[in-house]
Order: structure tokens, then sequence, then C-alpha cells
């Protein structure tokens, strides 16, 4: 819901409600300032939550302003702009060319020009977005204007209807007569006055195998942020950050989380003035990054997602999970359920034929298990990771004629059939370098980096990404394929493009993203029946604009069931269950040598699209019987998994009982609160262990049966006093608890 009044300047002030939050922004001599975003309030009036305070002798103050408490360097803006008066972060800074203002310049002053309402939520052009019809949400588009500079910008904000969510872009027009460069653009910008409480930064850091750990940073006076300059959203940070108090947990205090839906550079800031105002922002990573505007063209940033509660960050995230599952993922595999796989990676690396993959296929169909991937090394002379890359045609040593006669071997056993690409690189040793050596990203007269022995592919060029549909495509109609495991392994560097001049050559970062999201949609709607799971050395572009392509993403290479505790757990602050590619692996573990039981490892794993990831050939009897259970197991559960409302209880880094680090605790609840599944896992146990496990999101009024043990609790009895769980425990050990409602 969308709604304007009038301000005391007769100037309009525009409320949007989405589901029970509120964003309230107004125009005040043209300036658009910011009010207020938070938990829904229902006052008429609410100009009052503007500041106006006094100022000192060096804070400019526009001349067209005749308030003289009114300065842009303390005003809450909506959008601030460079250069006239506000010296904090800017949203937008453009750097002209010419026209009515000075060559060279920079400073930009915006105006309110008019609005409109729209229903539902406009489609932006080459980019994902969220997708909501005229039922679902509302769109107030603000435009405003510099007259002198010749720019027009307008301002995008989406409410949900059924959500606590509002979802922000900016789009800015070249309506001079002379050129001009983007060089900064954010995606949205809040400022908070009075926050009351001492304000924390909540994001999700990382490094390969270590992806998306929560961390929370108090803010100072001056900008916490994280970014990525890497050419993708990265190991390292996630466009992800919320702004929360010292006090907020999963299920009290304020929390507003602020999502990127982009896959390149990109930096989320929040920034605190001498008066204790903090700006929140996220946009596109500056650095590098010049887009030239013609007149008469527009640059449109990418979005931004908004989710508000003021009940802690658990609702938060229940309501990214509800958006980015519905209202993001697309396609024929949104809403399926997921076929239960085996990888042949950490079974056999670059060792195997045919053969080898229709015995791990045969125990895979006499498991239950429903799809056979293979993985790297089934092409070109891929042996080892320091070639081929690019040549994608079958290594037929490995792959006797080709993929047509393994895929009819194991469809023949019942099983689905998935393959492997890593289409935006090339190999230095490969044919198809050999060819085209200008395809690769890097600058004249300089050695390229090499990174995993591999080039980037210059997803920039019409020509290369044309090559690789056409390539791509002839390899899936070769065969019966139904999954895609599409891999991006290493990071950009000297990145420049043969085919662009030089006052383009800024444009490169984020032209690369907007390439390959123009190759993804020529693929993925070539081939709508094919599962894609995304992947960059595990969850290296684990990112909202990814999860448009692919349902589901791998979601680290650290398949450790300890380790993947904290991965799935941080993932789930802003991204669904079904999002998380989760596999059960060896023991030994192959990355961290750790040794876990077969129970928790499945326990773990049933935490996302489930799946096995060693070799089959190798298990016992027993372990091929459990995997029999824990098959049927999942298939059971899926839906609740997937689709239900999930709670984290207990963090592994959390204090349970006095004891720091000794467990790790979730569950998810059917959206009718009929049934939860809860998951209990001890790190590390200690002498005299007393476990008592509060449960969330069940009916207070409800009577639940566990249903392995038959006993019956009541809802507000397991959430106020909790689940019993004291005994014995050993490192490692876990349980899975299915809830039934029985009254």
């Amino acid at each position: 819901m969308i709604k304007i009044t009038e301000s005391q300047n007769r100037e309009p002030v525009f409320h949007l409600q989405a589901g029970d939050a509120s964003y309230i922004f107004a125009v005040f001599h043209g300036f658009l300032l910011h009010l207020y975003c938070g938990p829904a309030i229902s006052d008429d009036d609410p100009e009052y939550l503007l500041v106006r305070v006094n100022h000192d002798s060096v804070v400019p103050r526009p001349a067209d302003t005749p308030e003289s408490w009114f300065s842009p360097d303390i005003a809450p803006q909506e959008c601030p702009v460079w250069g006239t008066g506000d010296y904090r972060p800017s949203a937008l800074k453009l750097r002209y060319d010419g026209g009515c203002v000075t060559p060279g310049s920079s400073a930009t002053a915006l105006r309110y020009v008019s609005h409109e309402i729209v229903k539902g939520k406009p489609v932006i052009d080459r980019q994902p977005a969220v997708y909501a019809d005229e039922n679902e949400a509302d769109t107030l588009i603000v435009t405003a204007r510099d007259p002198s500079a010749g720019v027009t910008v307008r301002l995008y904000y989406t409410a949900m209807r059924d959500l606590p969510v509002f979802i922000r872009r900016t789009a800015a027009e070249n309506t001079s007569t002379a050129p001009l460069t983007v060089e900064r653009i954010f995606s949205a910008s809040l400022d908070f006055t009075g926050w009351g409480e001492r304000a924390e930064l909540l994001h999700l850091w990382g490094t390969w195998g270590r992806e998306r750990h929560m961390e929370r940073t108090p803010l100072c006076h001056g900008s916490v942020s994280v970014s990525s300059r890497r050419g993708a959203s990265s190991h390292h940070h996630n466009p992800f950050a919320a702004l929360v108090s010292e006090k907020t947990t999963e299920t009290y205090g304020p929390a507003v989380g602020l999502s990127l839906v982009y896959s390149g550079n990109f930096e989320i800031a929040a920034d605190t003035d001498p008066f204790g105002s903090v700006r929140f922002m996220a946009g596109i990573e500056p650095t590098d990054f010049a887009w030239r505007l013609e007149p008469g063209e527009t640059f449109v940033s990418p979005e931004a997602v908004l989710s508000v509660s003021g009940e802690g960050v658990g609702k938060m995230s229940r309501a990214f999970h509800r958006l980015y599952r519905e209202h993001l993922c697309r396609g024929e595999w949104r809403d399926r359920e997921r076929p239960i796989l085996v990888n042949n990676w950490e079974a056999t690396y670059f060792r195997f034929d045919s053969d080898k993959l229709a015995a791990i296929a045969k125990d895979a169909a006499d498991c239950g298990i429903e799809m056979l991937v293979m993985d790297d090394g089934w092409f070109g002379e891929r042996n080892d990771d320091r070639s081929s890359l690019g040549d994608l045609f079958v290594n037929e040593e490995k792959l006797p004629g080709g993929l047509k006669p393994l895929t009819e071997r194991i469809r023949a056993l019942g099983l689905k059939f998935g393959i492997w690409f890593e289409p935006e690189m090339i190999s230095p040793r490969s044919k198809l370098y050999e060819a085209h050596p200008d395809w690769a990203l890097g600058t004249a007269g300089r050695p390229l980096s090499v990174a995993r022995s591999q080039y980037v592919l210059d997803m920039t060029r019409a020509d290369v990404r044309d090559w690789l549909f056409e390539t791509i495509a002839g390899v899936l109609s070769s065969a019966d394929i139904d999954y895609v495991k599409w891999d991006f392994n290493r990071n950009l560097t000297e990145a420049a493009s043969a085919a662009l001049p030089p006052e383009r050559q800024g444009e490169i970062l984020h032209r690369y993203v907007l390439g390959v999201y123009e190759l993804l949609d020529r693929i993925t709607a070539a081939f709508p029946h094919v599962l894609f799971e995304g992947c960059s050395s595990g969850g290296g572009r684990f990112d909202p604009a990814m999860l448009y392509y692919f349902p589901q993403f791998w979601t680290s290479d650290d398949t450790d069931a300890m380790e993947r505790l904290d991965i799935q757990l941080g993932t789930s602050f802003v991204y669904p269950a079904s999002a998380m590619s989760c596999h059960v692996s060896a023991s030994p573990n192959h990355q961290t040598g750790r040794e876990t039981s077969f129970v928790t490892r499945g326990h773990v794993a049933m935490g996302g699209a489930f799946g096995y990831e060693l070799d089959l050939t190798k298990l016992t009897p027993e372990e091929k019987d459990l995997i029999r259970r824990q098959v049927a197991e999942y298939k059971r559960f899926a839906p609740l998994v997937t689709r239900g409302d999930l709670y984290r209880l207990i963090l592994p880094g959390d204090t349970m009982n006095g004891r720091a680090g000794c467990c790790a605790a979730w569950m998810y609840v059917s959206p009718d609160k009929t049934e939860a599944l809860v998951t209990f896992v001890v790190i590390r146990t200690t002498v005299h262990p007393v476990y008592f496990l509060r449960l969330e999101g069940l009916d207070p009024a409800g009577l639940y049966e566990d249903e392995a043990s038959g006993v019956r609790y009541r809802g507000d009895t397991l959430m106020r006093a909790g689940l019993n769980l004291t005994k014995t425990w050993r490192d490692g050990e876990s349980v899975m608890i299915h809830l039934l409602r029985v009254g």
C-alpha cells in the first residue's frame, strides 16, 4: 500500500506499507528526505519525524532553501548526491562533459519533480530482479532533476503487500546535450536518525571453504562496510548486511536487512555522522567503475531489497526466504522438489570413465538416489585443472562414443543425468585460446595473471557469448541431460577488453556481469526443463541475482558436516534452504580430515537440497542401507525443509547452558504450524551436560507429538520451557525430531 499526504508546505509525504513494515519519506523544498523505516506505524502526519537542529557555520546551506537550520550535510536524504553540500558518502556521483555546467565538474543538485504509482512491479531490462504482479505489490516512481546539469533521476520503490519487504533501484538519464559519466550510483540509501541503541552491522564474511560466516560489527563514527572488488560477489563478503541494535537477537529487536541483487563488485556501508545518524546504503562498488552516458541514454542500478523486522533477525530472514523463493527464483524448478543426486567429484576427481560412472550410478539406483552428475574432466584433454577450458568437446578416451551412450546407460538404470560446465573461463593451453587469444580479458602489452591455470573469457563481447550459447546448446542437445552445474572458479584481473574503446574501459566490470546475465537468459530459456545449479569454487558467487537463473547453488566446496553448520546457518540469514545444495561426503572428510558419523552428515545435509558427494562403490552394505533410509527420509521431509519457515535456534558460536560453541540447532515449521522438523547437533560435549532446547514458531495452544517416541508436548511448553535433550552425547552426534500437531 502506498499512501500520499501533504506536508505543511503542501509538498507530498509518501508512506509505503509492506506487510507490517512502514517506509516514509517526504519532499522538503524539493529535497527528498527520509523520515522512517521500521515496523508499521499508522500516523497520517509524520512530518514531525524530521529532525531540525542548528548547525555550525562550516555546514553549507542551499541558496534556494529559506530555513536557516536546513543543510544537506545533516539532512536525512533519500538520494544524496555529490558536490553540493553533503559531505557524507553519496548515492550518486556524475561527471559532466559540458552542457550548461563546467566541463569536468561533478556537482549535482537534484530536486523533486513528480511521482507516479503503478500496480505490481516494473521489469528491469537486462538485469535479474524480483517479480510481482498487481495483486502482490505496488510501486512508487519518484522523478527528480538537476536542470542545470541536464540529468533526470528516477527512484523506484516497490512495497510487497504480504511481506515486510521494500525494493529499491535508481535510474539516471542524461537529458543534456553532452555526454556524462556515472562514477557512483547506489541502489538504495537510508538515513536513520534516533536509532536509540548502539547499532551494529550484521554481515557475512568468508573465504574459500569458509563462506558466509555471520559476524556483528559495532558501528563507529565513520564508516563500516563490506564489499567486493573481485569482479564477482565473492567468497569474502556476501552482498548482504543488516543494521541491528546491540540488543537485537533472533527473536527480539530491530533489524533492517539490505540485500543487493547483483553478481559483481558491490559495497554495503553504514556511515555514522557526528550527530549519530546512520547512512545505510548498497550499490555497485565504485572502484574502476565509470559508465559513459550519451544524451538520451539511461543507466539503471541493480535492485536493493530491504527486509524490515521489529522482532529480531529471524523474522527478517524468513521474509527474505519467502521473497527469494517465490518472487526471484523462477522457471520449472522453482517449486518442484529437487532430485537427490550423487556427484562424482570427490569420488573420482578427474580419474573416471564411462564404466566407473555407470558403476556409481548402479549403486545410486539401488539406494534410491535419483540422479548422477558428471563433474569436471569430461571434455578436451581435461585430466587435471591445467588445460582445456573452452574445448567443450567430449574426451572419447574416457567416454567412448560421446555423451549419448553414457546417458543411455544411466537412463536405463532409472536415473537422471547431469553435467558440469565452466563456460566463463579459458585455459591458456586449449584449442580455443590458440584460435582466439583476444577472447580473454586482458590489457595489451602485459602478461595475464593466472589463477587455477586459467584466464577469464571476455563476456562483454557479443561474439564470445554467441559462441558460448551455440557450443553449450550443442552439448545439451546431444544427449538427454537434466541438470547443469555452472562453475566460475577464478576472479577477474586485468579487466580490459580489446573490443571496447578507451572511454568505455571503465564499464568492463559491469558489462561483464550484464554479459553473463544475457547468456544465462538465453540458455535457461532454451532449456527450461534443465535444473541449473550455480557454483563458484563452492559459494563464491552465491548471490540473489544468480538465484534468478539457478534455483540452487553449491553452498561450499567444504563438505565437512561440522564446518557446514557455520556455512549453512550463515547462508540462511538471507537465502532459503531450497537454494542451498548440501551433500553427504566421505569420512574422513577430504577438506578437513575430520571423521563424522554417517547419521550426522545426513542430518546436516538435509538442511537444503540434498545429495551425495562420495564413491558409492566403496561403501559397506550397512552404509548403503543407511543411505536408503536417508533418501526415504529426505523425500518425506523435503517439502517442509524447502518451503517451511526456518528458525535458527542455536548458532555454532552461541552459548547454551553456560557452554560456548557446544552445539547447533535449527528447525523448520510448516506454514500452518501442523508439522515441524528439529535438528540438534552436538559439536563438543562436556562432563554433566544439560540441554534444554527452546523451540520457535509453533502454535502455543497446539498439542505436538514426537513421531519417534510418541511423547506429546504443548506448543507453549516447547517454546518457553524447552525440549529436554539431556543425555550423554558424544562429539559430532545429532538427532532429528519430527513433531506433528495432534490437537
